[in-house]
Parts: structure tokens; C-alpha cells; sequence
């Protein structure tokens, strides 16, 4: 489990989060929603380490974040892993050398160790035999579940995924969304997702949050999402004119 205690989060003059508490459970998949300024991607920054709050405090289960010392906070770091919008992956490097990283970073497994691992985590995401290939001979749905595979190399408590369906095509999005949340479940790991896709939303969306100008409006879960009246939910969820326009009707 990760908590979030009244985060404030201040670039200069400009406050970004306003004191944000949230909690996101172990062995779900944690969602945060909103429009784009609404803060989504500098909480996950801060849940994540690569920012420090102005005030407020994260707990990952019951150790504060922000309170680590180097030694402790490179031992919590071994246990998260982190999907990036962009898949981050090494050009120059293989499937198989890309997914090893990790391994070859922070452990002393053995070759056979760390090939043996490489190989599970490809057969999780539906990959066997990728090894050799390199992210330009591959689809962007395959580099995104390459993506996956690193993250979960170091068989992580904690997962974080930055708009994982980004430029995917609706029917590999669905892979996707599956593929991380049988992960989540599998493996009992605490899984935040930052994304605007409402259909992941309301496929696997066990946990909500969703952000206004920096301000928690409105939790739930996806069977709450559609009976909700949160005025800030309905103009996200039906933002585009055409699903206004169904709205509408449908009112009517």
C-alpha cells in the first residue's frame, strides 16, 4: 500500500497540488485521473521519488518515503518498477539486454540467473523468442509489454505506470490494460496508473482519484464512476462534443 498525506507540491508562486491524500491498496490497479494541468504527472513524480513535495509526507506501506536514507531509499527503490509513457528503452540494446538492465544494475545474479528471469518475464507479457530483436524491429504495442517486462524484472511491490496506453491503437490498449492487471493481482503489487483513457478507467479501474486544479474532486471505482453526479467527473468523462452530444440525447 501507498499513502499520500496532504501533499502540497509549489513551483515558485504557483502551487501545483494542494494538499492531496489519497491511498492507493495493494494488489489493485490505483488510477488517477483528470484533464491535462490537472497535476496527474507531478503526483506520480512525487509518489515515485524524482521530485520532493513543499509539504506532506508518502508512506509506502509503513516507511515515510521522504525520510530514507541513501541506503535504505536504493533497498525501496529495488522494489518499484516504472512503466514510462514513452517506453524508455535503449535503442542500441536488444529485447532481452533492455530487460536485463535492471538485474545488471542492482543485483549480482548470475548469467544464467539473470537470463532465466529475462525469459520469464517474456513469457509473461507474451513474448518468448523476442531476445535478439531491437525496439526499431518491434510494434509499439510490443515495445510497450517489453516496457512491462523491465518493470516487473525486479519483481517489484510497487508499479507505476505513466499513460500506459499512449499511442496504441483501442485493441492493443485492451491487451495492455489486461496485462498489467493480472500483474497487479498475480504478484500482490501496489499498482498507480496515471492516464486520461477512460476505457482502461472502466475496464480495470479498481481505485480512483480524480484531480481538478490540483485537488482531489471526486473517488471511486469504476462501478461508481457512470452513477456519479461529481460535476468535475461528468465534464471529464464527457468531455469531447461527441460524447456530449450522447450525453445530451440520452438525457433527452
Amino acid at each position: 500500500m501507498i499513502r499520500a498525506e496532504k501533499i502540497i507540491k509549489s513551483f515558485g508562486e504557483v502551487t501545483v497540488l494542494k494538499g492531496i491524500s489519497a491511498t492507493f491498496e495493494r494488489s489493485k490497479t490505483n488510477m488517477i485521473i483528470g484533464r491535462s494541468g490537472a497535476g496527474k504527472t507531478v503526483l506520480l513524480k512525487l509518489l515515485v521519488g524524482l521530485m520532493q513535495p513543499t509539504d506532506g509526507k508518502v508512506w509506502y506501506d509503513d516507511v515515510n518515503f521522504y525520510e530514507l536514507n541513501k541506503r535504505d531509499l536504493r533497498t525501496l527503490r529495488m522494489k518499484v518498477g516504472m512503466l514510462f509513457q514513452g517506453n524508455a528503452l535503449f535503442d542500441s540494446m536488444t529485447v532481452e539486454e533492455n530487460i536485463r538492465f535492471p538485474l545488471d544494475m542492482f543485483t549480482n545474479k548470475t548469467k544464467k540467473e539473470k537470463l532465466d528471469r529475462v525469459n520469464y518475464c517474456l513469457e509473461r507479457v507474451t513474448l518468448e523468442g523476442a531476445n535478439s530483436k531491437y525496439p526499431s524491429e518491434i510494434s509499439g504495442g510490443m515495445q510497450k509489454r517489453v516496457g512491462i517486462a523491465r518493470a516487473i524484472v525486479l519483481e517489484p511491490d510497487y508499479l507505476f505506470c505513466d499513460e500506459p496506453n499512449s499511442g496504441l491503437d483501442p485493441k492493443t490498449s485492451i491487451v495492455i490494460d489486461e496485462l498489467i492487471h493480472s500483474i497487479t493481482v498475480d504478484n500482490n503489487i501496489t499498482t498507480v496508473i496515471n492516464t486520461h483513457d477512460m476505457n482502461s478507467v472502466m475496464e480495470i479501474g479498481d481505485t480512483i482519484i480524480l484531480l481538478h486544479l490540483g485537488e482531489v474532486t471526486w473517488r471511486g471505482t469504476k462501478n461508481e464512476v457512470l452513477n456519479s453526479n461529481n460535476e468535475n467527473l461528468q465534464n471529464f468523462i464527457f468531455a469531447s462534443p461527441f460524447l456530449q452530444k450522447l450525453r445530451n440525447a440520452a438525457v433527452e
